[in-house]
């Protein structure tokens, strides 16, 4: 069994080194959970990626890279022409923007193949995915792995990671967002980014629409202000975190992410997990980049 299989893009990073250099990694939303739900659990633990990559020499680094910090790459595809996508980073007092070049990655071709999906899904224990996992796919793909998660045994959690830039409109990004929801068992949304394209009005507003959608273990993230978590319909106020100024936000969502997730595998309830997940989160974001090395991690679960 795969303890924790996170399914989605992983593309080659640049960010700025200084005159002009550019320094090369390997990130993406749902391999930077992975990393962290890596860096958190049990050695006896196991974490998977699923996606396509290509056969050239930059995928074979990134199956190496992801190999190289015990993260299971038996699930990866090798697609026979495409290769991954890049984006670059660019910085301005802490916050980010991206330029992408993805139009064409292997990565698009993720669902292609049903019964791989079915495969890989069956010996699952919990699958992770985000709403750009869903936007990289055509209609038609993103409904086929909807539907092989739905068929899974697997617990599903879900970060909606709203992306309007990916999505043909608004309403698009809303029907599939929504979609993905209903076959999920865990949400992780983002309280700003569903205010501003749901119109919610308050961290509960997040909640009930995703707990009404079907998901039974929501959690509002919002911005290391106070959250809400929402069990069976229940909601649970969640305090908010210490707050300090960021070095870089890359990648501090989805290491909250990797930190709750890790913890509740390991049998954490949500208050305690969602502490997990903002400790990991600060450490994240006074560093540079998306991903911290693994012997530089202090796992917030175990304090070690």
């Amino acid at each position: 069994m795969t303890d924790f299989l996170s399914v989605g893009e992983c593309m080659v990073e640049l960010s700025g080194a200084g005159d002009g250099l550019w320094r090369q990694a390997f990130a993406g939303d749902t391999f930077n959970t992975a990393w962290y739900v890596r860096a958190c659990a049990p050695s006896d633990r196991s974490v998977g990626y699923l996606t396509s990559v290509g056969r050239d020499a930059i995928s074979d680094a990134m199956v190496s890279f992801m190999d190289s910090a015990g993260v299971d790459t038996r699930w990866i595809s090798r697609h026979p022409t495409r290769a991954p996508g890049l984006y670059m980073i660019d910085l301005k007092d802490g916050e980010r923007s991206f330029t992408y070049w993805r139009d064409a990655s292997a990565a698009r071709t993720l669902a292609d193949d049903p019964d791989h999906l079915a495969r890989s899904f069956a010996q699952a224990r919990m699958i992770y995915f985000s709403g750009i996992t869903l936007a990289i796919l055509t209609p038609e793909r993103r409904q086929v792995l909807l539907d092989a998660m739905k068929a899974s045994p697997a617990q599903v959690a879900f970060d909606p990671n709203l992306r309007p830039r990916l999505w043909a409109s608004g309403d698009e990004m809303r029907d599939w967002i929504m979609r993905g929801a209903a076959v999920s068992d865990i949400a992780l949304p983002s309280h700003d980014d569903e205010a501003a394209h749901f119109g919610d009005a308050d961290v509960e507003a997040t909640a009930r629409r995703y707990a009404d959608a079907g998901v039974t273990e929501v959690v509002v993230k919002n911005g290391g202000g106070p959250m809400l978590a929402m069990a069976g319909g229940v909601p649970q106020p969640l305090p908010g975190g210490s707050r300090q100024t960021p070095v870089d936000t890359t990648g501090a969502g989805d290491s909250y992410n990797g930190g709750y997730l890790a913890a509740r595998l390991a049998g954490a309830d949500m208050t305690r997990a969602a502490r997990c997940g903002h400790e990991m989160a600060l450490q994240v974001i006074a560093t540079r980049g998306a991903l911290l090395p693994m012997d530089r991690i202090r796992n917030p679960y175990t304090g070690e």
